[in-house]
């Protein structure tokens, strides 16, 4: 496991900061400039930003490039948590994990050789790994219901609250092996005629679909 994540541009580096990253290093072209769009766009983290970052030579047009600790790994949270399956692409991945943090998602697994962790999938993300729990693995929690998100399943209704939900690969969908130990096959309400969705998007639609219908369901809830 690298010891360093790259962040690539103001984005990742201001979420990164918010949620505890250790960044050792920050360069940028013009570093008065990076300062000025991060107490424009971040001013709770501006002061951090501008005690780090320093002149340096960054790709075009990246605006700053920044250097942080990896964390350790952390346990999932309370809630869903979101499995790709073989995913192919690092940039469906960094969209992904984004989704997740923003829906309180408990973590982010990842089966396959895609890295969650590697710099086009942080930079697809916005630095949101460290937001929530997010890892490659090769076995899947054993205490948690299995749902495998699939366009051919049962509507997308009940699912408990601390399910594992698996989405499939952009070109195959789900492997066989995540086909097999699912608990339950399910699918997102589509048009008929549209055969499946992005990966991020289906990741999202169906985060907020579980959240909203937890939402109606709750106590006092009119």
């Amino acid at each position: 496991m690298a010891a360093e994540v790259v962040l690539e541009g103001l984005h990742p580096l201001k979420h990164a900061l918010r949620f505890g990253a250790r960044v050792r290093r920050a360069v940028a072209p013009d570093p008065a400039r990076v300062v000025a769009l991060a107490r424009e766009l971040a001013p709770d983290v501006a002061d951090e930003i501008a005690a780090l970052v320093e002149h340096g030579d960054v790709r075009a047009p990246l605006d700053v490039v920044a250097w942080a600790s990896r964390p350790p790994e952390r346990p999932l949270g309370e809630g869903f948590v979101v499995l790709l399956d073989e995913p192919r692409h690092l940039g469906n991945v960094g969209a992904a994990i984004r989704v997740a943090a923003a829906a309180a998602a408990a973590g982010v697994l990842v089966r396959g050789e895609a890295d969650p962790w590697h710099p086009a999938a942080v930079r697809g993300a916005a630095g949101l790994q460290f937001a929530l729990p997010v890892a490659r693995v090769t076995t899947l929690p054993g205490d948690r219901p299995l749902i495998a998100l699939d366009p051919a399943g049962a509507p997308l209704d009940e699912v408990p609250p601390n399910a594992v939900l698996a989405f499939g690969a952009e070109r195959r969908g789900l492997s066989r092996e995540i086909r097999a130990r699912a608990d339950a096959l399910l699918a997102l309400p589509m048009r008929p005629g549209v055969s499946s969705l992005n990966l991020a998007t289906a990741v999202s639609a169906a985060l907020y679909v579980l959240k909203a219908g937890r939402a109606g369901s709750s106590p006092g809830r009119r």
